[in-house]
């Protein structure tokens, strides 16, 4: 109650004073200024940090690793489940990594100009130009992805316990070839102890 009583007679003294009226003024609108600076520069860097975004080099390591991983428990799971196989280990390498392609606004200009110099000659000059975006999603700032290109295979390596026979070595071999759409150089399958 005290409180409100003080906050009255504040009020009273500074809107019956003009100099007071002034002052509270410049005061609110200094601080709408800084507050709309504020905005407008953490936009501006976070657009920055966006344009310095590189999607390749984003999350790279977590993402080839969990896309190996996934390679490897399917593998693992299908080849222990074929008949002769038995308890099987899988180990997959990759080329490269994800790579995920953005979408983007593009901007072309094309620009074609007539000049005629003094002598009576005629000449085009044309004029190109080209501006890329990336395009975020709304607030969250996220880049939207049209398209995500695997990495490719760079070597598989099964030991299997039922490896030690050769029909099954050939099989779990062109399982492995078939399934993942590389080459047998690519492929080894060893003896499990």
């Amino acid at each position: 109650m005290k409180l409100e009583k003080h906050i009255n007679i504040l009020f009273k003294k500074i809107s019956g004073n003009k100099k007071y009226t002034n002052l509270a003024i410049v005061i609110s609108i200094g601080i709408m200024l800084l507050i709309g600076i504020s905005i407008f520069f953490e936009g501006e860097e976070s657009i920055k940090d966006i344009n310095n975004i590189n999607p390749k080099e984003k999350n790279k390591e977590i993402y080839e690793e969990d896309y190996s991983n996934e390679i490897e428990i399917k593998l693992k799971k299908i080849l222990s489940e074929m008949k002769g196989v038995g308890d099987v280990e899988v180990m997959v390498t990759l080329l490269e990594t994800v790579e995920n392609i953005p979408a983007t606004n593009t901007t072309k200009n094309k620009e074609v100009t007539k000049e005629n110099d003094s002598e009576g000659g005629t000449r085009d000059v044309m004029r190109e130009e080209s501006t890329e975006q990336i395009v975020m999603n709304g607030n969250g700032g996220e880049m939207i992805t049209i398209k995500e290109v695997k990495p490719e295979i760079k070597g598989v390596i099964i030991a299997a316990e039922g490896a030690n026979d050769i029909r099954i070595k050939e099989t779990i071999y062109n399982a492995v070839k078939t399934v993942l759409g590389i080459s047998g150089n690519k492929v080894e399958v060893y003896v499990k102890k």
